[in-house]
């Protein structure tokens, strides 16, 4: 039986229920808090956006689908896949991304595919017929049976935030591999869905304590693991009140050696000497 979770209150149940399956679990929770339910829209709309983002920072990939969504509204399968590849590109789309968004709307054209049926289906199963389709990688297809169809037991084993948060919370030696990660969760099955939701909770609780993230805006779950930070940014120290009287020592120094009627050299960067 395949559990969905469509409401705030299922994914809190499922918490409840992983936490008394597996302890190691419970200090998780209480560092992470309780996640909040994260869904997208389904259909073809749904997975196109999250085409339209892959390997793009979360600001880009919302331009773009703004973009695309806005030019095909209403968002139909068959107007993408009559749409000219040009049109496409102007919005921003790349060849790729063009190419695999047309091979998506081929298919659900020729009722090859439906979208619909997978939120029923074994979380496997669902996952490989996702990525059998042309320019659907593993996490995306995850990403969208996640959030986009609400199953709870999809698991983006490929994002780096989830593998990160792992290593922390298991203590594990080295961040686990997309392969190493199926293992990890099996104990979890089926609420694996549910499990992420806590991982990248968690994640977000530690990078904030780090100061990774800020504290007023984490990173949203599901982003694309090519632009999630999985290790401390340095952070440049302040500079004191004595580095910069000492700053302005030195300009006035330099100003006063200057000849008279010529200023004082700049940088090749155009800031004061």
């Amino acid at each position: 039986m395949t559990i969905h979770l469509e409401t705030q209150t299922d994914l809190e149940d499922a918490i409840h229920a992983l936490v008394n399956l597996d302890p190691r679990l419970r200090p998780v929770l209480e560092v992470a808090g309780m996640p909040a339910l994260r869904r997208r829209e389904p259909g073809f709309a749904g997975l196109a956006a999250i085409v339209c983002g892959q390997q793009l920072s979360t600001y880009a990939a919302a331009a773009i689908w703004r973009r695309v969504s806005a030019a095909f509204d209403p968002f139909h399968h068959d107007r993408i896949k009559s749409a000219r590849g040009d049109r496409l590109a102007r919005l921003g789309l790349s060849t790729a991304k063009i190419k695999s968004l047309k091979a998506i709307a081929a298919e659900l054209a020729a009722e090859r595919l439906n979208l619909d049926v997978l939120a029923e289906e074994d979380a496997d199963a669902a996952h490989h017929t996702l990525i059998a389709l042309h320019g659907i990688g593993p996490w995306t297809a995850d990403i969208y049976l996640l959030f986009c169809l609400g199953h709870g037991d999809a698991w983006p084993a490929g994002d780096l935030a989830l593998q990160e948060a792992m290593r922390i919370g298991l203590g594990l030696k080295a961040r686990p591999s997309a392969k190493q990660m199926l293992p990890l969760a099996e104990p979890w099955r089926p609420l694996r869905g549910a499990a992420a939701h806590l991982w990248w909770s968690y994640y977000h609780a530690v990078k904030r304590r780090e100061g990774v993230l800020p504290a007023d805006k984490p990173r949203a779950a599901g982003s694309s693991p090519r632009k999630t930070r999985a290790t401390k940014t340095p952070v440049k120290p302040a500079k004191t009140a004595t580095a910069t009287a000492r700053k302005r020592t030195a300009k006035t120094k330099a100003s006063k050696a200057a000849t008279p009627g010529k200023s004082p050299g700049k940088s090749p960067r155009g800031g004061g000497g």
